[in-house]
């Protein structure tokens, strides 16, 4: 509740009603003294003529006519001055009032606020230029129309029961609520209204002071939206590793029965399953990080263009027959620096939420093409920065949504669908994924028209970058030795059992202190440092430059289920490192330590940057 600044505003409206009565007091004097010495100088003149024509006395020193004559004439002077001076009076206040009425016009036509004045039932007496500023109507069109038309039916009734309680109470409060732009989109106003009274003390006139907040409640919104994913994020974040170390156990003993069991053996599908299981499970630790913006990426110069032509075939398939799909790409596009397994999953699960849409079928349409967001749409939205960007467009003729709906709708684990029938991730890994790459989503969507996700990417230059080619994995030729450091047992176990099937001496190590032990009571060269980052007591990256300087030729390879965040906090290894991620596939990790050990040109560090598991 927010009371108007009465005694002030009595103050102001109380001296300007004492001086516009002084200045028609005055007038009215002015006025009555006129008329008093046009009566005087009458009488004077009625005298002279009695005495000189009727009486015909022509004795003007007995009657002292020279002394009258000169009191008229001074009479008449003093007459003069005065009106002078009445009117230097009223040529005065009249600058003062005009000096007002231009103050007033400068504040009302440079206030960045939206001033009104209406009566009780809504009937405009004034409205500021900055009204046309703010929401397009000029003073006619504004003139024409009360003052609740363009105020949003859902707020309406709070509109009104507002101006009723200030028309009661004498007392005006502060709220909010949407009102129509010209160009038909809807902005959030905050009201404040302030009451004026007749001289009988009834409220008779309402001066309503209307703010533009619609760019506050979108960044309060970004905001809180920031810090829900930050709070799931951090939760994420730390339970990834433990939970990672798990799923790589069970999905390396997964894979290790499956070379064990044929196909035709009866338990072959149910280790299949548990092989499914594992990789959704680790699906859903990505998109747990990823809404979080936590998500490991690997950025790379692409085309979008090709990336919408290589998932038509997928996409027709997954939203059925009865959806017609539409792709639009542009020759000339630039290009953007993004992950493009991440930028998959953003159409896919963009598609996704649009054949759930239109359960009935309808048209699904994906564009690309370049754009350049200007200082207007920075004015727009002030997290904007103006540039050139690459436009990501998927439109869909389904459902649509209410606002209610759009409010919530990139926050995780929201969900519109049946129970069990949706996780609530899919547009929250959209949001991260979009905002871990530098760009931004714009949602528009009505119920019953359909909904239109406006994706955009920064420019990037360069040439694509092409995927290179993966070979398989090769058993190790000679007999080289690896230094397992882990501190989940079982963990360390399945991974020293799938290096000694590829051909490999591996040496097991609980912690940073039992690796260096071990080290010193070997008397074979080590050939490869296999270390986790993060362990109890020294860090991986610790334990690398201790060991480094003492063996020149050792190689080392980092692995870890902790985010890139975590890792540079706690890992102590030198920026710019990719470790192998936990959880991995058995050809993952030979892929990856084969890679390793290969030969490396001389004066490179012996410390190898593996590249990203599959």
């Amino acid at each position: 509740m927010a009371k108007s600044p009465e005694p002030r505003r009595e103050v102001n409206l109380t001296s300007i009603r004492d001086g516009l009565k002084s200045a028609e007091r005055r007038q009215w004097w002015l006025s009555f003294s006129g008329v008093a010495v046009t009566l005087l100088l009458t009488l004077g003149i009625v005298s002279f003529s009695l005495v000189v024509y009727v009486l015909q006395r022509d004795s003007w020193e007995e009657l002292n006519i020279h002394l009258a004559v000169r009191a008229l004439v001074g009479m008449v002077f003093l007459f003069v001055v005065y009106v002078i001076y009445q009117q230097l009076q009223i040529h005065r206040f009249r600058m003062r009032l005009a000096a007002q009425e231009e103050l007033f016009c400068l504040i009302g036509e440079n206030a960045a606020d939206m001033i009104a004045v209406v009566t009780v039932k809504g009937e405009r007496l004034y409205n500021s230029p900055s009204y046309e500023k703010l929401l397009g109507y000029s003073p006619e069109e504004l003139e024409r129309t009360s003052a609740y038309e363009q105020i949003h039916p859902d707020d309406l009734p709070g509109v009104v029961a507002a101006a009723q309680e200030a028309r009661t109470t004498g007392i005006g409060r502060r709220l909010e609520y949407r009102i129509r732009h010209k160009n038909g989109e809807w902005r959030v106003l905050e009201s404040t209204a302030s009451t004026v009274r007749n001289a009988e003390g009834e409220v008779e006139k309402l001066v309503i002071v209307n703010r533009d907040i619609t760019e506050r409640r979108e960044l309060e919104h970004q905001l809180v939206l920031s810090q829900r994913l930050e709070a799931v994020g951090k939760l994420s974040g730390g339970i990834a590793h433990d939970f990672n170390n798990l799923l790589g156990v069970i999905i390396g003993y997964s894979e290790a029965l499956q070379q064990t069991i044929g196909p035709e053996d009866s338990r072959r599908e149910a280790i299949d399953e548990i092989q499914k299981a594992g990789q959704r499970a680790a699906t859903l630790t990505h998109q747990l990080l990823a809404f979080s913006r936590k998500q490991v990426m690997e950025p790379k110069i692409l085309d979008l263009n090709s990336i919408v032509v290589d998932m038509q075939k997928m996409l027709r398939r997954l939203i059925g027959e009865d959806i017609e799909l539409k792709f639009e790409t542009s020759p000339d596009l630039g290009r953007v620096k993004a992950d493009r397994g991440q930028l998959e999953q953003v159409i896919l699960n963009l598609a996704v939420n649009a054949r759930d849409a239109m359960p009935r079928g309808g048209e699904l349409k994906i564009k690309v093409a370049n754009a350049v967001l200007d200082e207007k749409d920075a004015a727009r939205h002030r997290y904007v920065v103006p540039g050139q960007y690459i436009l990501l467009k998927v439109s869909d003729t389904g459902i649509g949504m209410s606002a209610a709906t759009q409010a919530h709708i990139f926050e995780p684990f929201f969900t519109t669908k049946e129970k069990g029938k949706g996780t609530g991730l899919g547009l929250a890994t959209v949001y991260g994924v979009v905002k871990q790459s530098g760009g931004y989503i714009w949602l528009e969507s009505e119920v019953g028209k359909g909904t239109t996700f406006r994706i955009f990417l920064p420019r990037a230059e360069g040439v694509e970058e092409e995927a290179s080619s993966v070979e398989p994995p090769k058993r190790g030729t000679g007999p080289r030795t690896i230094l397992l450091v882990e501190d989940e047992a079982s963990l360390r176990k399945l991974t020293q059992r799938t290096l000694k099937e590829m051909g490999y001496v591996v040496l097991e190590a609980a912690n940073a202190a039992d690796a260096i032990e071990v080290a010193k009571q070997t008397r074979s060269p080590i050939d490869l440092l296999l270390t986790d980052v993060i362990m109890p007591g020294m860090s991986g990256g610790e334990l690398a430059r201790k060991m480094c300087p003492e063996d020149p030729h050792l190689r080392v390879l980092f692995m870890s289920g902790y985010t890139d965040g975590a890792i540079e906090d706690r890992g102590a290894l030198p920026p710019g490192f990719v470790v192998l991620r936990k959880p991995f596939t058995r050809d993952t990790l030979l892929r990856t330590v084969e890679g390793a050990l290969s030969p490396m040109p001389q004066g490179e560090n012996s410390v190898v940057h593996a590249g990203e598991p599959d």
